[in-house]
């Protein structure tokens, strides 16, 4: 072996920036310096449950003083020995908590070794004494480390720190003061800690000690809901619709999941509150519940998920994946129960999250039979159910959007059609899951041609007396790529519709932009050329107002008059006007003014009839 081999297979060590990696830890990590007072927590928790795990009798307390500039939390819990000391405190990712990782996991908060760090977020340098409670002649260690990666250990003597446990002892960090003001500190300890099994205080005051509601006994049915209800008030500042419960001892969770009392978006993600083992973890858990349940918020304790490092946010992992689907599997359940004991509670509760429950539905076929019943949809018939539409319908149509819908919904519902407005959120396609959850159904999709086609024709006598009005209708609306068709359809009172399907719709947004584009782009728009159906204005013969302009012995009036029902109708659909169909409803508006007028009309100037024709 060459001395060149030998030199490169040589194994070599990383060469650590002690400061530059307690900055990036202490800095970076996490997301808030607030995290330091449960990263403190947590290590006085911890060192208690090891420290019963020798003796189940030892006292389990932490004591936290805060005195504005300096921060002491007292722990009466294993404490350390000087070589634990090194090993742990000076050992960046070491824990003691590692040595059996799937024990850690169920007896302690942390297991990264790396939660001490915190404190340098606020504190220039951290001084812990320590006493461990293994040894009984054992003598107290001091531990003071700085912020540039350096420490210091010396052993004290015996009246420094005369019981086992450990201190932690913090200066203010200059412009860090605001973290140690006592109430600050008491505020933090209570949100982070209020659910701990041990005696914890700051100062005299207690911050655990108080069970959560749904751990607690009550005297009835009725003082448990309104505990819980309370409890959310206190928690998340709103009263909930309802409240669900959380018991899932194979997982190790109980909790409870408050319904929302307003309408949310579903791109929302649910600021669910999870605690660790009695310790907040986060209050912002993005993840816990399944995308459809955005309609409700959860609080819950759990001593099985796992947490990541800054301990901020749950940790994505087969067991995350089945507690999601459990929680899931919960509100599915108040869901079925509402729909068979509580009818009215779940009319109040879809008149406000129907949305959520829709969203559900797509994905679960139980519970969309089970909703169908519930669920509204805008129909030509007004609001109905699904279910209320399929019992008067063996075919229910639908269009895919509003647009479309307020297009035809008018001439459908007067021709026996039942169409379902689907340009909302889920509900297209929920009515093309109709047939799964009522077998016999049929479904179709509606577009302009298919309305057309159900509309009547005229005998061929009055087609034929209707040619020149059309020839002059059609050339009115023809720069408009817009044909005209005289059907016969109800209601009489519709004097015109607008129809104007999809295929219509894409080829003149092509146009349009062909027109507008440069030489190179307007050829390739070019070559997308389509020859599908242009948009139709379908004049009523059953009314009175399109027979009568139809028999105008004057083709301009007539066809001004064509130019203002094609106006009318766009209106009447609610469709947004194009620059090109505004001018021309002011055009026919101002022209129909003239011709009622016709004394101030002979008093204009040629060229300004010639202006405005």
């Amino acid at each position: 072996m060459t001395t060149q081999e030998t030199s490169a297979e040589a194994p070599h060590t990383f060469q650590v920036d002690l400061r530059g990696l307690v900055d990036l830890l202490s800095q970076h990590l996490y997301a808030s310096p607030r995290v330091y007072v449960r990263e403190l927590l947590q290590n006085g928790v911890d060192a208690i449950t090891a420290r019963r795990a020798l003796d189940p009798d030892a006292p389990g307390t932490v004591r936290i003083d805060a005195t504005g500039s300096t921060l002491r939390v007292t722990d009466s819990g294993i404490g350390l020995s000087e070589p634990e000391v090194h090993q742990l405190l000076a050992t960046i990712g070491r824990s003691s908590k590692r040595d059996n990782l799937d024990e850690a996991r169920k007896e302690f908060l942390g297991q990264f070794g790396i939660g001490l760090l915190a404190c340098f977020v606020v504190a220039e340098t951290i001084r812990v004494v320590s006493r461990s409670a293994r040894t009984p002649d054992a003598l107290p260690v001091e531990w003071v480390a700085r912020g540039d990666g350096s420490y210091t250990v010396r052993t004290l003597a015996a009246a420094e720190h005369p019981e086992p446990g450990t201190t932690v002892h913090l200066e203010a960090r200059h412009g860090s003061e605001q973290w140690f003001e006592a109430d600050t500190v008491a505020d933090l300890a209570a949100d982070f800690g209020a659910l701990l099994p041990y005696d914890v205080r700051v100062g005299d005051e207690p911050v655990t000690g108080r069970r959560p509601p749904w751990e607690t006994e009550h005297s009835s049915p009725t003082a448990r809901a309104t505990a819980l209800s309370g409890y959310c008030q206190d928690t998340f500042g709103f009263a909930p619709l309802d409240s669900i419960e959380l018991d899932l001892p194979l997982v190790g969770i109980r909790g409870v999941a408050y319904v929302l009392p307003g309408v949310v978006s579903p791109a929302q993600r649910g600021g669910h509150r999870v605690h660790l083992k009695g310790m907040l973890l986060t209050d912002r858990a993005e993840t816990l519940l399944p995308d459809w349940a955005f309609f409700v918020r959860c609080v819950l304790d759990t001593d099985s998920l796992r947490p990541t490092a800054s301990r901020e946010q749950l940790y994505e992992d087969e067991t995350l994946a089945a507690v999601r689907e459990a929680l899931g599997d919960r509100v599915r359940g108040w869901l079925a129960q509402l729909a068979t004991t509580s009818p009215e509670r779940l009319r109040r509760f879809l008149a406000v999250h129907h949305l959520g429950v829709k969203a559900l539905a797509l994905h679960d076929d139980d519970v969309l039979r089970t909703m169908l019943p519930w669920l509204p949809f805008e129909t030509s018939e007004g609001e109905l159910t699904l279910d209320d539409l399929a019992r008067r319908h063996r075919t229910v149509h639908f269009t895919r959007t509003v647009d479309e819908f307020r297009q035809v919904s008018a001439i459908a519902a007067a021709q026996g059609m039942a169409v379902v407005n689907g340009g909302y959120t889920y509900d297209a396609a929920l009515v093309e899951a109709l047939p799964l959850a009522r077998p016999g159904t049929t479904v179709e999709e509606l577009d302009a041609s298919v309305v057309t086609a159900h509309l009547d024709h005229l005998d061929p006598a009055s087609e034929l007396s209707l040619a020149p009005f059309l020839a002059t209708a059609r050339a009115r609306l023809d720069p408009l790529d817009c044909d005209v068709v005289v059907r016969a359809f109800h209601p009489a009172a519709l004097a015109a519709v607008h129809l104007d399907d999809r295929s219509a719709r894409h080829e003149r947004a092509r146009a349009d932009a062909e027109g507008e584009a440069d030489d190179l782009w307007a050829g390739i728009l070019g070559a997308l050329r389509d020859e599908a159906p242009r948009a139709r204005l379908v004049l009523n013969h059953l009314n009175p107002l399109v027979r009568r302009i139809a028999a105008l012995p004057d083709a301009d009036l007539a066809g001004v008059a064509t130019e203002a029902l094609y106006g009318q109708s766009l209106l009447q659909a609610r469709r947004p006007l194009r620059p090109v169909d505004q001018a021309l409803v002011n055009r026919a508006f101002g022209e129909l003014l003239e011709w009622a007028t016709p004394t101030a009309r002979d008093d204009q100037p040629d060229d300004f009839r010639e202006t405005n024709r």
